[in-house]
């Protein structure tokens, strides 16, 4: 199967005799909601293009971006471990496109395989550290380089192009829009993005990263040494 998703690439014909079946392949827009909070999740999802964001919204009404999936894994990991819903919502932050499989197909594959399920739990702690990492961030790290830090977690995943409102922005750093605005300003005046409305473009990430705190590489670096080619 010729995919750009990381865990399908590199699936056995063993492993691809038991998932290419039941994969259906779907668009995936801008704020397209995949998972939604406390409700049964029927479907996990395998991006090909694009990126999906875990936002956790609280009772006031705040939200925040917890975590980030991309072409690296899957939508849906409660299934993977034996449970069917999440507190949390997953919308698509950058429209792409993938693959959808019913969580039930799932569920009998990586009972039949074990090495299909070691390749996918390899990715749910990779998924899990990204999660932790993203939470002291948020805590600890200033806005410049959280942001620094999520656009370059983008761009591995969605390449230097991508539509970005400021808004939307706002919500995966968990801060008022003014500041994502000084930020963005300031990016883009010492050369390191362009900017206009809508639309992000990553001109140095080597400059990026030298902004962005330490938790951009230590999440780097555990996919790379979780992944399933490992």
């Amino acid at each position: 199967m010729e995919s750009r998703n990381h865990i399908l690439k590199l699936l056995s014909p063993e492993e691809e005799a038991l998932v290419r079946p039941h994969l259906e392949p779907v668009k995936l827009p801008h704020k397209m909601t995949v998972v939604h909070p406390d409700e049964v999740i029927t479907h996990v999802f395998f991006i090909e293009h694009g990126c999906a964001s875990l936002i956790n919204t609280l009772p006031d009404g705040g939200a925040v971006e917890v975590g980030t999936i991309g072409n690296e894994g899957m939508v849906g990991t409660p299934v993977l471990l034996e449970s069917d819903r999440m507190p949390m919502q997953c919308d698509m932050q950058i429209p792409g496109d993938g693959w959808r499989m019913p969580a039930q197909a799932l569920r009998t594959a990586v009972r039949r395989s074990d090495t299909l399920r070691a390749k996918l739990l390899r990715f749910a702690q990779g998924h899990f550290n990204q999660v932790a990492q993203t939470a002291a961030c948020n805590r600890l790290h200033t806005i410049d380089e959280r942001c620094a830090r999520w656009l370059l977690m983008t761009r591995d995943r969605a390449g230097d192009d991508f539509p970005l409102t400021q808004e939307y922005l706002a919500i995966m750093l968990g801060v008022r829009r003014a500041g994502v605005t000084v930020t963005a300003n300031l990016l883009q005046k010492a050369g390191f993005i362009r900017y206009t409305r809508g639309h992000i473009t990553i001109v140095d990430p080597a400059g990026l990263e030298e902004v962005a705190c330490d938790c951009y590489r230590i999440i780097r670096d555990e996919f790379r040494r979780l992944g399933p080619e490992n």
